[in-house]
Parts: C-alpha cells; sequence; structure tokens
C-alpha cells in the first residue's frame, strides 16, 4: 500500500473550508445554515451517527436543531415535524435518520421532505436532476467517496469503477455521480452486487473498488488486482464489538495502491457533504 486514504484528516481540512464560508455569510448579515436532525427510537448506531452530525455541525458556526421521537411514534407525527421544518426558515436542511422502525414508510416519509432541503438527496425528485447531469445536491456519501478519490489525487477520468453494491444511498448514486461528464467524474462504471455471478472476476478487473456490500470482510485478497484502489463504504460492528468495514483490510493493503480505512475512511466524510449540501441549501434559501 502507497496510500492511506485518511477521510478523518480530510474531512477537518474540508470541514475548516466550510467554517470559514459559514463566517463570512454570517458577517454579511446572513443567517447562519440550519439542519434540523430528526430520529427516532433507540438504535444505537444512528444515535452516535446523529451525535457526530450535529457535533461536527456546531463547530462548523451551523446552526443544529435536533428532535427526538419514541419509535412507537404514529407516522403521521414525523410527517406533521417535517412539515412544520419545511415552513421554518430558520432550518435550511432536514436529515431523518434512517433506518426507520417498522411500520413507517420509508419512500413516503423522504417524499414528504421539501427537495430544497433534502440534503441527504434521497428524494426522488433530487436523485433525478443527479441522472439528468444537472444536480441541486450531490449525495453524501457518495459525494465523499469522490472528494476521497480526488482529493488523493486519484484520477476517475477512463477509469474502471467497479462498485459493489446497489442501494438507493450509495451504490446507484455513486455510479450516476462517477460516470457524469464532469471534472471527478468520466468514469467506467459497473454496479455489481453480492448475487453477481463470478464476482471476484468482476472486481479484479477495477482501477477502483468500492465495497459497499453491507457485509463485513465481503472483499478479499484474491478479489484485487495489485495496484488497485480500494475505498470501504462498509461499516459493520462484529459480535465482539468490533467495528469494521467490508473489506478485508490487512490481507487488501498489501495488494491495494491506496486503501481507506474502517473506521476513520468514507465516513466522516459522509458527514463533512452533509454540511457543505446545508451551507449550499442556505445559499439557495436565503440569497
Amino acid at each position: 500500500m502507497d496510500l492511506l486514504l485518511d477521510g478523518k484528516k480530510l474531512a477537518t481540512s474540508i470541514q475548516a473550508e466550510l467554517a470559514e464560508k459559514v463566517a463570512r455569510r454570517v458577517a454579511a448579515g446572513k443567517r447562519p445554515p440550519g439542519l434540523a436532525t430528526v430520529l427516532l427510537g433507540e438504535n444505537s448506531a444512528s444515535q452516535v451517527y446523529v451525535r457526530n452530525k450535529r457535533r461536527s455541525c456546531e463547530k462548523a458556526g451551523m446552526l443544529s436543531r435536533h428532535f427526538d421521537l419514541p419509535g412507537n411514534a404514529a407516522q403521521e407525527n414525523l410527517l406533521d415535524l417535517i412539515a412544520d421544518l419545511n415552513a421554518d426558515p430558520e432550518v435550511h436542511g432536514i436529515l431523518v435518520q434512517l433506518p426507520l422502525p417498522a411500520g413507517f414508510e420509508e419512500a413516503r416519509v423522504i417524499r414528504s421532505i421539501d427537495p430544497r432541503k433534502d440534503v441527504d438527496a434521497f428524494h426522488p425528485e433530487n436523485l433525478g436532476l443527479l441522472a439528468a447531469g444537472h444536480p441541486r445536491f450531490l449525495p453524501c456519501t457518495p459525494h465523499g467517496v469522490q472528494q476521497l478519490l480526488v482529493r488523493n489525487g486519484i484520477s476517475l477520468d477512463g477509469a474502471d469503477v467497479v462498485i459493489v453494491g446497489r442501494s438507493n444511498i450509495v451504490g446507484k448514486p455513486l455510479a450516476l455521480l462517477l460516470a457524469q461528464k464532469w471534472s471527478g467524474g468520466n468514469a467506467t462504471v459497473t454496479i455489481a452486487h453480492t448475487r453477481t455471478r463470478d464476482l471476484a472476476a468482476h472486481c479484479r478487473r477495477a482501477d477502483i473498488l468500492v465495497a459497499a456490500a453491507g457485509q463485513p470482510h465481503c472483499i478479499t485478497a484474491e478479489m484485487i488486482r495489485p495496484g488497485a484502489v480500494v475505498i470501504d463504504v462498509g461499516t459493520n460492528k462484529l459480535p465482539d464489538g468490533r467495528l469494521v468495514g467490508d473489506v478485508e483490510f490487512e490481507s487488501v493493503a498489501p495488494i491495494a495502491r491506496a486503501i481507506s480505512p474502517v473506521p476513520g475512511g468514507v465516513g466522516p466524510m459522509t458527514i463533512t457533504m452533509l454540511l457543505s449540501n446545508a451551507l449550499q441549501a442556505s445559499e439557495m434559501i436565503d440569497g
């Protein structure tokens, strides 16, 4: 391995850039970007994610508002809260932490968020704009992956990228993002998954392999072409409490040219791109 793709270090640098932009807006008399987070139930992982997002938001000088709802709350209670946040001029971005408890219609909840405040970029309107090549916001984790590559000098232009995972949060939007005709795109992208025939063969031809299957250590050394770049989006908690990615880091790292760790790789970049979207939303809404 020649390069460890340190997302935590890069995220700190980008967040400092965002904080400067926020400070200039506030100094010019604009209200600070406001991010509202909504958490249902007591999922411990979700609580950690939301806490980290709020902490980063406040550190960047943004307004952070948080709402806890019990896991047995009625869906209409959540939709009413979202409607209030849609109408609140101090709130520029709304984030409903997923996954939702059983009984909630995730698609309906996502569609209820004003697309101009959908800083996760999950709303069908925002995904459609990305597919058309005219995005309002870039989805946070895919954008974080892209920036982790670009800012470490790894070219995507003409690269053979294989993404293992087809979720609406990572796999599909990441493929759209990296294939676009713009700087940080122009890649040839293949979406594979755990049901792909001879998955290892697809992975071995990748210049850049992105693991986003949500299965611990499903990407092993024999699936990596020597000198490839490996991005690990997976975050999996083992029975012994260890946090690991989808990539078997110890065996893959010596083969790869560059690799992102778990934790400390894509995770901090996801939060950073969320802050970037919140700032962008405030600029669109308030001018």
